[in-house]
């Protein structure tokens, strides 16, 4: 799979959100980078590929392999000779640094960037947290080039820009306003795979937006090294990682005498040392919470939607999603993932040697259909019996 042309984006279900000021853009961009692992677990739904049963759930990785572009020198493989610089990650990969000013601390990355650009962006009063991050965009070359794209007028059209920026692909996008446009500062959520239903797609994009309400209304802080969550990234994409995987995450999220600060949040009494800042936790915990560990993320949520002004029908529809979300963490449900490796081991012509034979692969593809149009129950992976649930986009817009 070294090229683009199997179907990659439709794996996909990314939310961007509004964000009112490029300060909260950068602080929600931090913050949800650490949710990134945990949510590509709880989504995962990719474990088969080219006819094969893998040991991997999810397609992160598998789609960073194949449009990684790098050279052997750009790898650290070769002495530099052709090519400027020694890069870490391939273009679709994991976040590399932080942007608000209480992220800065926790970059602990190498961060390759373009010297040159950066001092530019610097120079023109752009700060060094958004200059680097623009610099390390631009140090890839565009994958595509329209010839009708090539002369523009830079000052009113950010096509130029947008060459190198929808072709960094990683787990969160921080999107700047298009030039002449009323369209403001956003950031996009990346790493979740798509569901079977509807209403599993629904409810994995009303979670990540009550979380986004929830982090901007109560200040939380979910900052952790950022190579912790290279880590977190790694165990996400594991064999049944939501049961089974661990990960780090920031013990106290809602720390006493936290004040605002340029559109982030600090603490004014002190910082406990790193090692006791975070620790491993199951994906369970994280979401549920555990008494005398955790509080847990959902019931964050619902507290905060106790104190919304939210009517009967709208709130018991958020409580199914979030009941999906609940039981997935917990392993009461199966994800897609581990749905899809039952029906493959269970299926009468499959021989334990890892191979889908296109009889196998044919049945699947009926069920998973049959599932998304609501044709069939599937209470082991969604909670109910019925689902008149129909396909859609798979790419939302809050």
């Amino acid at each position: 799979m070294d090229a683009m042309g199997f179907g990659m984006g439709n794996c996909c279900l990314q939310v961007t959100f509004q964000a009112c000021s490029i300060a909260e853009a950068r602080y929600l961009y931090d913050q949800l980078a650490t949710i990134c692992p945990l949510v590509m677990a709880l989504s995962a739904a990719a474990p088969f590929y080219r006819g094969y049963v893998s040991d991997i759930d999810c397609r992160w990785e598998v789609i960073s392999a194949s449009v990684d572009d790098r050279t052997k020198e750009e790898r650290g493989e070769k002495p530099l000779k052709n090519n400027k610089y020694r890069i870490n990650k391939s273009r679709y990969d994991s976040i590399d640094s932080y942007l608000s000013t209480c992220g800065e601390k926790y970059n602990d990355i190498d961060l390759t960037i373009d010297k040159e650009i950066c001092s530019q962006l610097t120079k023109e009063g752009i700060d060094p947290l958004l200059a680097q991050h623009i610099a390390h965009l631009f140090i890839r070359d565009p994958l595509t080039l329209f010839e009708e794209k090539i002369h523009l007028d830079d000052a009113n059209e950010s096509d130029h820009f947008e060459n190198i920026q929808s072709t960094n692909w990683q787990t969160m996008r921080f999107k700047p306003p298009p030039p002449n446009s009323d369209i403001g500062w956003r950031v996009e959520f990346r790493p979740m795979e798509v569901q079977l239903t509807d209403f599993e797609n629904s409810a994995y994009v009303v979670f990540v937006v009550l979380l986004t309400r929830v982090i901007l209304s109560y200040k939380l802080d979910f900052l952790i090294p950022l190579s912790k969550v290279d880590e977190n990234m790694k165990a996400a994409q594991k064999r049944d990682s939501v049961r089974q995987g661990m990960f780090y995450f920031k013990k106290d999220i809602c720390k006493a005498g936290i004040a605002a600060v340029d559109g982030c949040y600090t603490t004014l009494n002190g910082t406990e040392g790193e090692l006791e800042e975070y620790t491993l936790m199951s994906i369970d915990t994280i979401i549920n919470g555990k008494e005398g560990v955790f509080p847990g993320l959902l019931p964050i949520l619902n507290s905060y939607l106790e104190n919304m002004e939210v009517d009967v029908d709208t709130r018991c529809t958020i409580l199914n999603y979030l009941k999906l979300i609940k039981k997935r963490a917990s392993g009461e449900l199966m994800t897609s993932a581990r749905w899809l490796r039952e029906f493959v081991s269970n299926h009468p012509d499959y021989k334990h040697d890892s191979v889908i034979t296109d009889k196998i692969n044919y049945d699947l593809m009926v069920k998973c259909n049959q599932i998304a149009n609501g044709q069939t129950s599937c209470p082991e992976l969604v909670g109910f019996t019925t689902s008149k649930t129909k396909p859609s986009g798979s790419k939302m817009t809050v």
